[in-house]
């Protein structure tokens, strides 16, 4: 895959998931959603158990289950869509994620170039702060340029 694609990918996606930022400051209501809006809009558990032909005793702990995030997204998706709801799913990432592979990369360089410098130490040769700095920015540019997947090998 091509740098430029890389690049283009990473702001694209980045655009897609800023929208959804605000909600990580947001916690869930502690009873979770699916009671909150079912208590809302005036449903019985009953009346909310018959729309959707499960049992009171099952709604119950699926409100539970949601509340506790040991639900999964196919029973969430079916009892949002009771509440005549849309399940919005999202993963957002707490730095951009252009940071994270900025990060990354300068990780790498920076150990790669201390690597060696501490070799040409051992030598007695040891390059000044400023020359293993520009060596750092250097590498990480480099790996920015090569392919993304290097990035993410153990070393």
């Amino acid at each position: 895959m091509s740098n430029e694609f890389n690049h283009l990918r990473l702001e694209h996606l980045q655009t897609a998931v800023s929208s959804f930022s605000d909600l990580r400051k947001r916690p869930p209501p502690p009873q979770g959603w699916l009671k909150l809006i079912r208590e809302a809009i005036g449903r019985t558990g009953r009346q909310q158990a018959q729309r959707l032909g499960i049992s009171g005793p099952t709604l119950h702990k699926s409100e539970q289950a949601e509340a506790e995030d040991r639900i999964t997204l196919k029973q969430l998706r079916k009892l949002a869509d009771g509440l005549d709801c849309d399940l919005v799913y999202a993963l957002v990432p707490r730095q951009p994620l252009t940071e994270v592979v900025r990060e990354r990369a300068q990780a790498i360089a920076t150990d790669e170039v201390g690597r060696v410098a501490h070799s040409m130490g051992l030598e007695g040769q040891r390059p000044g702060a400023e020359m293993l700095r520009r060596q750092i920015e250097r590498r990480t540019a480099e790996l920015l340029h090569g392919r993304w997947s290097d990035l993410w090998r153990e070393s």
